[in-house]
């Protein structure tokens, strides 16, 4: 299971980049002061303080749901990271280079995709036909299968696939790969839109229902209507079985395992011998549920369904699943409800932007490595090295400095942040493509060519020992990321780059911003959810009775403050559903600001224009979390997304009494929290 800072990773557009000045930071401080909105008090709004100048003066792009700093960041890996894709593509490259510009010509030509309409996808159009019986059901089914290294962020597995696998250690042993089952299916991203009696998601269901016969009719399907409400019907009945956001966050309810032979009497229904062997999977003997409920769901509705709808419903995702390497038509419609009814976004991005994303899913650490080569020298890595190592020990002191905590549980919290294994920039370790084929001209292809090829590496390594420098994002990725099984952080070169961290900033605001993302990830493994594995990585409760439940009264108070945030009349931040991300924020923005104190060697801060060394730390925390969205966008991710809205995470400082004494907050000011309300979980 995987737990990301989550910024935002699209394709944003580039005119802003260099036009803008109010995101362009003081190189000297650090702290773009140009963005500073004054006619707040800190007090009051301490993000809108922070960035309301430059947020009023860069209007969401029209082809983004979002904006912010990471979307700058993201347009200029972009830019970058094309530029690479097309100089691999001239002659006299390495074998990896020429995939990586024969996949990106090919997604690019948009003439020859026109030409070959539908013919790519009449052989998998043949396979659903041919769906006889329930047998050929399961061995479809099967063979749909999609395996993710970091498949719990996958965005997916809500397709054709009904149940993803994900390979990663089990629960109980850490030194070999597992096969981990995930729910899928559903076509919108979460149950609740499909099960919610609100008018907005109402609305998305009938546009829903819109999109699916509009794919058929495009497909040359007749009777689109009618089939569409029987797809939409048959989905309905896998969200009804699907865990909640809330129970897929629960790794104790995710601790299921189940041999064969469990499927077929836990969840009747499915040829479940027929469907693993298929997918490739027959000679495994016991697999992570992480969703029972919804593998039981599926049993029943592979019994109940007509034959006749699951082909349907299986023809309508497949074309959808491919719809962006297809003709324009499909291209539009896929837009049209995943981009502006469920985000609000009013244009398609460019086509080389997609191209860009498409090649880095498909090739990411080929691209990857061209992109360290030249975008991420060694001095950046052994800085930001530096800082790891510094914020390390600085949770270890705050760790030793609980008065609540026991001794043995204080050893095992220090022994988990000593081990932690974490990467900086790029894996130690290449992957190697040479047996994916990418073929000049087949865009289709060569994403199916792609998804075989990923699914059968992590298939090949089930029951292997675990490599503990795995990683799950690319180098040229503007994110970062927790591994708690491997006990292991991704930190890729993308989000090491100024405004986030730059050589040339005082080391504040670099600490402010970098090193609270570090801070952040480190904290993942004292989450409500990371807490609870040990330095191995092992589902395993290391805590004494007394200890956990001082622990979890610290985060119910936390999920509360988060409750009181609310940007609809109808619709709040869900405290429960956000608590991983805002422990890791709060723990991971005190080690920060520890290490910072410690890393200046018991002199003072220098006052660099005007502000303090605290202020400088805490106002590039706030700069950190300039994203903003369009209220579509907004809406998902507080029914979805597992990290509170930008501008509340920011309000994290609220809960650290420096922040008290840096920016003279009283009683009074709305964000004032008396000392015994400030939450303190590490």
């Amino acid at each position: 299971m995987t737990f990301t800072r989550t910024l935002l990773a699209c394709a944003a557009v580039g005119a802003l980049l260099s036009a803008a000045p109010a995101f362009a930071a003081d190189l000297q401080s650090g702290v773009d002061k140009s963005a500073f909105d004054t006619s707040v008090k800190p007090g009051d709004e301490f993000w809108t303080y922070a960035n309301g100048a430059a947020i009023k003066a860069n209007p969401i792009p029209p082809d983004r749901s979002s904006y912010g700093v990471g979307a700058i960041l993201v347009e200029k890996t972009a830019k970058r990271t094309v530029d690479l894709i097309q100089d691999a593509a001239k002659a006299g490259g390495s074998a990896d280079a020429k995939k990586v510009g024969d996949y990106y010509a090919s997604y690019m030509d948009e003439a020859a995709v026109e030409k070959a309409g539908l013919a790519p996808m009449q052989a998998g159009l043949a396979r659903i036909a041919a769906i006889k019986s329930r047998t050929d059901l399961a061995k479809v089914l099967g063979g749909n299968i999609r395996a993710d290294v970091d498949a719990l962020n996958a965005t997916d597995f809500y397709t054709d696939n009904v149940l993803g696998l994900w390979a990663s250690p089990a629960f109980d042993d850490t030194s070999k790969y597992a096969p981990f089952l995930l729910q899928g299916g559903l076509g919108m991203p979460d149950r609740e839109y499909y099960l919610s009696d609100k008018d907005a998601m109402k609305t998305v269901r009938a546009k829903y229902q819109a999109h699916i016969a509009k794919v058929l009719t495009l497909g040359g399907v007749a009777e689109a209507e009618a089939k569409a409400a029987r797809i939409m019907a048959l989905e309905t009945k896998l969200a009804q079985a699907s865990g909640s956001r809330a129970d897929s966050a629960d790794v104790q309810k995710a601790n299921n395992s189940w041999t064969q032979a469990d499927f077929a009497t836990k969840a009747p229904g499915l040829d479940w011998k027929t469907f693993f062997a298929s997918a490739g999977l027959g000679d495994q003997p016991r697999f992570i549920v992480w969703h029972p409920t919804m593998v039981v769901g599926l049993g029943k509705a592979a019994a109940d369904e007509s034959i006749d709808t699951w082909k349907d419903y299986l023809t309508f995702h497949y074309l959808d699943h491919y719809s962006n390497l297809l003709p324009k038509a499909f291209v539009d419609e896929r837009f049209a409800f995943y981009g502006q009814a469920l985000q609000g976004t009013p244009q398609l991005a460019a086509r080389w932007k997609r191209g860009v994303n498409s090649t880095n899913a498909v090739l990411g650490e080929v691209v990857g490595k061209l992109y360290v080569e030249k975008y991420f020298p060694a001095q950046s890595k052994a800085e930001v090295s530096t800082m790891v190592d510094n914020i390390k020990a600085s949770f270890v002191r705050r760790i030793d400095g609980l008065d609540w905590m026991d001794p043995a549980t204080k050893a095992e919290a220090r022994r988990k942040v000593e081990v932690l294994k974490v990467g900086v920039g790029y894996p130690d370790k290449w992957r190697d493509y040479s047996a994916l084929e990418i073929v000049r001209g087949d865009p289709v292809g060569n994403v199916q060519r792609s998804e075989k090829f990923e699914t059968a590496y992590w298939i090949g390594e089930l029951g292997k020992p675990v490599d503990r420098g795995q990683w799950v994002m690319t180098p040229q990725t503007v994110n970062a990321v927790n591994l708690p099984m491997l006990n292991g952080l991704n930190f890729p070169a993308a989000i090491l780059q100024s405004p986030y961290f730059d050589a040339a900033f005082d080391p504040a605001a670099n600490y402010g911003g970098t090193g609270a993302t570090i801070g952040h990830e480190v904290s993942h493994s004292f989450d409500d959810q990371g807490a609870q594995f040990d330095s191995q990585g092992r589902l395993r409760n290391w805590w004494t009775a007394s200890d956990y439940d001082h622990f979890q009264k610290a985060g119910a108070a936390l999920a509360d403050q988060f409750d009181g945030y609310k940007p609809f009349p109808d619709l709040a931040v869900n405290g429960k559903q956000t608590l991983s991300e805002n422990i890791a924020d709060v723990a991971g923005l005190a080690a920060a600001l520890d290490a910072y104190h410690a890393s200046l060697g018991g002199k003072p801060a220098p006052v660099i224009d005007g502000l303090t060394g605290d202020q400088r730390f805490f106002l590039a925390f706030a700069q950190s979390w300039r994203g903003y969205d369009r209220p579509e966008a907004l809406r998902q991710q507080l029914v979805t997304d597992g990290h509170a809205p930008d501008q509340y995470r920011a309000d994290t400082v609220r809960n650290l009494d420096a922040w008290y004494d840096a920016f003279g907050i009283k009683p009074g000011d709305a964000l004032y929290l008396p000392p015994e309300k400030r939450v303190k979980v590490w």
